[in-house]
């Protein structure tokens, strides 16, 4: 039986083979977690309550997959939003927020990715760059190389990765529980780990490259070997 990774959907208002707004999964998402082995599930946010008992729901599941998506509401880590952050999704940040809770409380192995980095950041009380300015590193639609400590260098198996990137946000005050285990050479932070040891997140996006891309393909098997023995456990 390959391991259960629920991966949280994205609400989009309009999706081309459907009649209605749709909850939707990157397709790279899903083959990567394929790939590695796993069962790759969307979890799915009601309208009423998009984290209604989330943890009782993801208590049925091995693993957990924190996607990529749009920009956190700021005003979640105190901030008014600046002109280049995206208007706010209060559907998917109320159900990010709780799935990140729930696989805290409930120890579940958990890939964090992109905007699932900054979500698990906020969720322990951290703060957000809302903007990244031009610098000597590109970090929208650019391959770059980070440098790896802890868990990271562990799983990937290189003490310098290169990257997929496409983000304009980034970690700035970090969270309490978290660790920093991979950098850009500007000191972006790319890559945190939870002192509990069963939640890794980087800010890059290793979907895209996982077929070709060894240290990318290793997160997915990474997660999905860790949510096997969380199975039986």
């Amino acid at each position: 039986m390959r391991p259960l990774i629920a991966i949280p959907g994205r609400r989009s208002p309009q999706v081309q083979v459907l009649r209605f707004s749709g909850t939707i999964m990157s397709e790279a998402m899903c083959e990567a977690v394929w790939a590695a082995g796993g069962e790759p599930l969307v979890l799915h946010g009601p309208d009423a309550d998009p984290a209604g008992g989330i943890a009782d729901r993801l208590a049925r599941f091995d693993g957990v997959l924190l996607p990529g998506g749009g920009d956190l509401d700021p005003r979640r880590y105190g901030q008014e939003p600046l002109p280049e952050t995206e208007p706010p999704m209060p559907h998917d940040d109320d159900l990010d927020l709780g799935v990140v809770a729930a696989v805290l409380d409930l120890g579940l192995p958990t890939l964090a990715i992109c905007r699932g980095m900054q979500v698990l950041n906020v969720a322990l009380g951290g703060t957000l760059v809302q903007h990244l300015e031009p610098g000597p590193v590109q970090h929208r639609s650019a391959e770059h190389d980070v440098t790896t400590s802890g868990r990271l260098r562990d799983v990937t198996g290189r003490d310098v990765v290169r990257v997929s990137s496409y983000h304009h946000q980034a970690v700035d005050r970090l969270g309490a529980g978290l660790t920093v285990v991979g950098r850009a050479a500007d000191d972006c932070v790319e890559g945190v780990e939870h002192e509990a040891g069963h939640v890794l997140a980087v800010q890059w996006h290793p979907e895209d490259l996982h077929a070709t891309n060894p240290t990318d393909h290793a997160l997915f098997t990474d997660l999905v070997e860790r949510a096997a023995k969380y199975a039986v456990r």
